[in-house]
């Protein structure tokens, strides 16, 4: 295969790791704590997950332990969206079995949970895994979408591991692909089987953390992946002196992406839709928020901006939040008779017929295409897929409404033209950064740890982040803690809590501090690429959303 000199390089890159888990595996100890609690909804949860609920939190210490030593065979899925830094999850779980014992196999189960249930299954040898070291992608083995969640599922699922003779099944995902690992795990004791499951905390949305979890892996590329766009922007933006850019930024339940992507960039305009839902601020309102720094800038000549819109904007506006709730309860709920329909002009008067007053006004008032947007197949949680509405265009031509009535009377006196971005699948396979690079080899490694001692439900973590490697803390900490009740398909379902961006948090904080400046002044900052070589400061900097997440510690 011909590769690039980058990707020749990379392959040679050796991963940092915490000091507690280099040397001899023997010297792997773990303590555990106390029994913990759910975040909410604790006597459901009980209920649910009678096996598995309460579980310690574990941190590894260094101590004597023959155990990390015994032979595994284990197998591994890749499940969701990709997000940099999978292969090394992978590489650190393949080096530590290998490292505990030579014997130890590891199995991929290819296209995500539905291999394990299918048994499509792949031999994962030294070979194949060097070919894919810091690499991005998820194509070592495939990922796919598809929930273990029928009891037929769950049992073809056991079968294909006893088949293997699996020890454990290790799901690299996000907080719904880690829900449905806690459930495997929770199965799997029920039929007394001693098969451990393991999570990693996987998504370049950043929602998938807390107090024990700092960062989910891959947001640290991704963000600076569209950081770099965003600043290439800001200077065309910047030189050519003419277009108003709005770019939409992946991230479909929280705004941690365009957050951070604003501190890094310092934009004109950056929404955040934590804060918008907070303020109860309805479609019109921030469309006033955006259209105020145009007219300003205009004021002062400058006809040209960056205006930087989160994926799940719509999920967050009041009346657009009603609108969504009331979809998801009504597809699912009519799913055969709306699927009976054949063109998008039935099936809009359809969902409009049967929406309650309110929603319908909402709904009919929006362009033709948001509508059909609105209503296009969910994804596999029943939920609508923001990432099909074009939301930044929607923006767009509200603005552009509203500046045409300040013009005729007389309170705009700029010149509008706007460009539309949407940055999203740019991030989610680049080459790990060197912080992802060694995040997630910790991650596999630690797995192999959680693994070889017996513990099962778990979710690898390696903590302290801020500092170097060789101070990270690793451990795991229990999935049950991290879950609550939601509404699924119509139906209360456990789930991992996501993140939402913390408007009393440090990086929220900064950013409302500066961004009346930002929005007058042209204060851009342009991160350029993501690099691997250098000083400690340039490649191997953290994120700013956990630099001052951190200084709170």
């Amino acid at each position: 295969m011909d590769i690039s000199p980058l990707q020749k390089a990379r392959y040679s890159y050796q991963p940092k790791l915490p000091a507690v888990l280099r040397g001899n595996v023997d010297s792997i100890g773990i303590e555990l704590g106390k029994p913990t609690e759910a975040v909410d909804d604790r006597a459901e949860l009980r209920n649910i997950f009678k096996l598995s609920y309460g579980a310690p939190i574990a941190t590894f210490v260094a101590k004597p332990n023959r155990g990390n030593r015994r032979p595994l065979v284990v197998g591994v899925i890749l499940s969701g969206g990709q997000a940099p830094g999978g292969h090394n999850v992978i590489a650190g779980l393949f080096d530590g079995l290998k490292k505990g014992n030579p014997g130890s196999r590891l199995v991929g189960f290819s296209g995500g949970p539905s291999g394990l249930v299918d048994d499509l299954n792949v031999e994962i040898t030294a070979e194949l895994v060097e070919g894919y070291r810091n690499t991005g992608g998820f194509d070592i083995i495939g990922s796919g979408r598809t929930k273990i969640e029928t009891p037929e599922q769950f049992e073809k699922a056991l079968r294909t591991a006893k088949r293997h003779g699996l020890d454990a099944v290790v799901v690299i995902g996000g907080d719904d692909s880690n829900t449905n690992a806690a459930l495997l795990a929770e199965f799997f004791k029920s039929r007394g089987e001693a098969i451990s499951v393991i999570g990693a905390p996987k998504t370049i949305d950043g929602d998938l953390k807390n107090e024990y979890i700092e960062a989910s892996f891959g947001f640290d590329t991704a963000t600076k992946t569209y950081a770099e766009l965003v600043g290439n922007i800001e200077r065309d933006a910047n030189s050519a002196r003419k277009y108003w850019h709005f770019v939409k930024l992946m991230g479909r339940s929280a705004s941690h992406i365009t957050l951070e992507v604003a501190l890094q960039t310092r934009p004109n305009v950056a929404l955040v839709s934590e804060e918008i839902e907070a303020k109860g601020m309805t479609l019109t309102q921030v469309v006033d928020a955006v259209c105020d720094p145009i007219v300003r800038r205009a004021d002062r000549g400058f006809n040209f901006g960056v205006v930087l819109v989160p994926e799940g904007l719509v999920e967050f506006v009041p009346e657009f939040k009603t609108l969504i709730a009331e979809l998801n309860d009504l597809l699912a709920r009519e799913a055969a008779a709306y699927a009976a329909l054949s063109d998008d002009g039935a099936r809009t008067a359809f969902v409009s017929g049967r929406l309650a007053p309110a929603a319908r006004a909402v709904y009919d008032s929006l362009p033709g295409d948001i509508r059909r947007q609105l209503i296009m197949d969910r994804d596999p949680h029943g939920n609508v897929q923001v990432s099909r509405i074009e939301t930044e265009k929607l923006l767009i031509s509200m603005v552009e409404n509203r500046l045409a009535a300040m013009k005729a009377a007389g309170t705009y006196r700029g010149t509008w033209s706007a460009q539309n971005h949407f940055f999203g699948y740019e991030g989610r396979c680049a080459f790990p950064s060197n912080f992802d690079a060694d995040y997630c080899y910790s991650l596999g490694f630690a797995a192999f740890v959680l693994i070889a001692n017996g513990l099962s439900g778990y979710l690898s973590s390696v903590r302290n982040l801020t500092a170097p490697a060789a101070e990270w803390v690793a451990g795991g900490i229990p999935l049950t803690m991290m879950m609550n009740l939601e509404k699924r398909h119509g139906e209360e379902k456990p789930v991992i809590r996501k993140a939402l961006v913390g408007l009393d948090a440090a990086p929220f904080g900064v950013f409302a501090a500066a961004r009346d400046e930002w929005a007058v002044e042209t204060c851009y900052r342009y991160p350029g690429a993501i690099q691997y070589f250098g000083p400690d400061e340039v490649c191997n900097a953290v994120t700013e959303t956990l630099r001052l997440e951190s200084l709170k510690k």
